[in-house]
């Protein structure tokens, strides 16, 4: 596997991600931002954790046809636009990262952002992934 997580236990307890992530594969996937689009490139999803669920969605499918897996994801970023509202959904969203990318999390950051490409869209996701 090209990835390591890291997570010293002189650090608070990762929930949800890893404190440090090192590579080792041969190619890297650079994946741009994800919302909630549809096929139509239309914002779904009533709430955070339905658009949440729909931008790792669309993340995950942009990664699998780069011939990835969500094991290898060592970075992911998530844009809000309304951190307390994330804070708040925080189990929900887990859950749902859980069941779409499994539990080998990458090395994360949640930042807030006053407002998205689509000005309906809650939520934002992009990563890199090392691969073989």
């Amino acid at each position: 596997m090209p990835l390591h997580r890291v997570n010293p236990a002189e650090l608070s307890p990762p929930t949800g991600f890893s404190h440090a992530v090192t590579a080792t594969g041969s190619r890297l996937v650079f994946l741009a931002g994800q919302t909630s689009l549809d096929g139509d490139g239309e914002v779904v999803g009533a709430g955070l954790p339905a658009q949440f669920e729909r931008a790792l969605t669309n993340l995950l499918t942009a990664l699998r046809h780069a011939g990835g897996t969500p094991a290898d994801l060592a970075r992911v970023t998530v844009y809000a636009t309304d951190v307390a509202d994330y804070r708040e959904h925080a189990p929900e969203l887990g859950r749902i990262w859980r069941r779409l990318a499994g539990r080998d999390y990458p090395a994360m950051a949640v930042v807030g952002a006053v407002r998205l490409w689509d000005d309906q869209a809650l939520v934002e996701l992009d990563g890199v992934a090392v691969l073989d």
